[in-house]
C-alpha cells in the first residue's frame, strides 16, 4: 500500500501502523448483536464505524474479509422466550431479520460473512475440549469453566491484574467454580431450555467462546483486526483472548479497535435510564445519511451525543452538501477555461482526506476537508460557472462520499423530497456565510436591530439560523 494506516490499538494503548499478516489482505472480526430485541443506536454506531473502516481499507486496495456474528442463543433470548412463550429460535430469527433491515436502512453494507452461534455448536464443543486438554479449563457438574489464573497474561487487554480483581457485578459468584474469576465455556441446560449434547452433558455455549470459535474458523488462529464497542473490552474481549490463545497456543487478534459509546442528551444510553433509541425510530425522524453523518462527525474513539440539536445540525450539513451538488449539476457545460484556484483545492482535498482517514480513520477531520472543498466549489460556480475543473471536483467528492456511504441520492430528487430546492437559487453559500459574519459582528457591537434584520433577510430566503455557544449554524427551511 502506498499509504500507511495507523490505528489506536487497545491492546498496546497506542497508535500503531497497520501491518497485516498478509501484505494486501485484511482479516477483521467484529462482535455483532445478541438478537433478543430491536437494534439501537449503539449497535448502529458500531456497524457504521466498521462499515467505513472496511470501505476505506478497500479503497486503499486491501482485500478485506469482514466477519460479524449473531449471538442467537443466550440467557437474554431464553428469558424472553420464557416470558413470551415464543420459541428462542423464532425470537432470534425475528431480530436477525430486523437487524439486517435496520442496518441496510442506514447504508451499512453486509459483511463478508455473518455466522450464527447455533450453526457452530459442534465446533465450539471441540474448541472447549482443546482448552480442557491444554489444562486451562475444567468440568464442574455439567458446566465447563475457564481457569483464569492458569492463563498467563489474563488482563492484558483491559489492563486489569487478576490478583487485584474481586467478584462484582460483572463476575459470576458460583459455588461450582474453583475461583470467582473463572468464566463459563459451557453451561449445563436448565429444565425447558434449548440444549445440545456434549461430553459434559446437555447444555449450550457460554457467551465468550462463540466469538473465539467463529473468528478463528473464518479468519484463522491469528488475524488482523478485532472490533466492537468499548463496553466489550471487559469481560468479553478479555475472555476471548484468554480462551482463544489457550486453545491454539498462538496470538489471537493483532489490533483491537473499540468505538466510543452513544449518549442521549449527554446521558449514557442505557436500559436502566430508559433512554434507548432504536434504529427504526431514528430513521423515522431523520434521514439515513444524516444519521451516518452524525456518527462520522465524531472520531470513532470518542463518545457521540445524540440529540435533536445534533441531528438537526447533521441534517443541515447534509443539505448544504446536496445544495452544492445541485448547483453544479444545474450548470450547462461550456468551454470555459480551467479554474486554477479550484484545481489547487482539489489537490489539497485529495491529500488531506486520505491522510485524515489513514490517521486512525479520522472521519471528523475528513468531513471538515470535504466542506472546505465544497466552499471552493461554490466560489468557483459564483465566479466562473461551469469549468472542466468542476467536473473533476465532483468526481473527487463522489469517491470520498462512497467511502463514507453518503451523498448516494440524486441532488435534485433529494432536495425536492426535502423541499429544499428554493434556497439554492436565491442565495449562495458564500453570501450566507458573509451575512452570518456581519450578524456576529453586529451582535458583538450590541447592534441588535441589524442582527435581527440579517436574520429576517436570511429567513425570507429560506435560511434558518441557530446560535450556538461558540458559533452560528444555518440550515434550509
Amino acid at each position: 500500500m502506498s499509504k500507511k494506516v495507523t490505528l489506536y490499538n487497545t491492546l498496546t494503548q497506542k497508535k500503531e501502523e497497520l501491518v497485516p499478516y498478509s501484505e494486501n489482505k485484511i482479516k477483521m472480526y467484529v462482535c455483532g448483536p445478541t438478537v433478543y430485541s430491536s437494534a439501537h443506536l449503539g449497535h448502529a454506531r458500531a456497524a457504521v464505524t466498521f462499515d467505513v473502516i472496511e470501505r476505506f481499507l478497500t479503497y486503499l486496495g486491501y482485500e478485506v474479509t469482514y466477519v460479524r456474528n449473531f449471538t442467537d442463543i443466550d440467557d437474554k433470548i431464553i428469558a424472553k422466550s420464557n416470558e413470551t412463550g415464543i420459541p428462542a429460535n423464532e425470537i432470534s430469527e425475528k431480530y436477525i431479520q430486523e437487524y439486517q433491515e435496520d442496518m441496510a436502512s442506514i447504508g451499512v453494507k453486509p459483511p463478508t460473512t455473518q455466522p450464527k452461534v447455533t450453526e457452530h455448536v459442534p465446533e465450539i464443543i471441540e474448541m472447549i475440549q482443546r482448552i480442557i486438554d491444554n489444562g486451562h479449563a475444567y468440568q464442574s457438574e455439567g458446566d465447563v469453566f475457564f481457569s483464569v489464573k492458569k492463563f498467563n497474561g489474563y488482563g492484558k487487554l483491559s489492563k486489569r491484574d487478576p490478583d487485584d480483581m474481586m467478584a462484582g457485578t460483572r463476575i459470576d459468584i458460583n459455588e461450582k467454580k474453583e475461583d470467582p474469576l473463572d468464566f463459563a465455556l459451557w453451561k449445563a441446560a436448565k429444565p425447558g431450555e434449548p440444549f445440545w449434547e456434549s461430553p459434559w452433558g446437555n447444555g449450550r455455549p457460554g457467551w465468550h467462546i462463540e466469538c473465539s470459535l467463529m473468528s478463528t474458523k473464518y479468519l484463522g488462529d491469528s488475524f488482523d483486526i478485532h472490533g466492537g464497542g468499548k463496553d466489550l473490552i471487559f469481560p468479553h474481549h478479555e475472555n476471548e483472548i484468554a480462551q482463544s490463545e489457550a486453545a491454539t497456543g498462538k496470538p489471537f487478534a493483532k489490533y483491537w479497535v473499540h468505538n466510543g459509546l452513544i449518549q442521549i442528551n449527554r446521558e449514557k444510553m442505557s436500559k436502566s435510564i430508559g433512554n434507548i433509541l432504536n434504529v427504526n425510530e431514528a430513521v423515522s425522524m431523520w434521514s439515513k445519511e444524516a444519521i451516518r453523518l452524525f456518527f462520522l462527525s465524531h472520531q470513532y474513539l470518542n463518545p457521540a451525543d445524540f440529540s435533536d440539536t445534533t441531528m438537526n445540525e447533521a441534517e443541515a450539513a447534509l443539505e448544504r452538501l446536496y445544495m452544492t451538488l445541485k448547483r453544479a449539476n444545474d450548470l450547462a457545460e461550456t468551454k470555459n477555461e480551467a479554474d486554477k484556484e479550484l484545481e489547487s483545492s482539489i489537490e489539497a482535498f485529495k491529500e488531506s482526506w486520505v491522510s485524515a482517514m489513514c490517521d486512525d480513520f479520522n472521519t471528523a477531520e475528513a468531513l471538515g476537508n470535504l466542506f472546505e472543498l465544497t466552499r471552493a466549489i461554490n466560489r468557483s460556480i459564483d465566479s466562473n460557472g461551469w469549468t472542466p475543473t468542476l467536473k473533476t471536483a465532483l468526481k473527487e467528492v463522489d469517491q470520498f462520499a462512497q467511502t463514507l456511504g453518503i451523498l448516494e441520492y440524486d441532488p435534485n430528487e433529494y432536495l425536492q423530497s426535502h423541499k429544499l430546492e428554493k434556497a439554492s437559487t436565491e442565495i449562495t453559500e458564500e453570501e450566507i456565510e458573509q451575512l452570518i459574519e456581519e450578524r456576529i459582528s453586529a451582535r458583538k457591537d450590541k447592534n441588535w436591530a441589524r442582527a435581527d434584520e440579517i436574520r429576517d433577510e436570511l429567513d425570507a430566503k429560506g435560511i434558518v439560523l441557530e446560535d450556538k455557544a461558540d458559533n452560528t449554524i444555518w440550515r434550509v427551511k
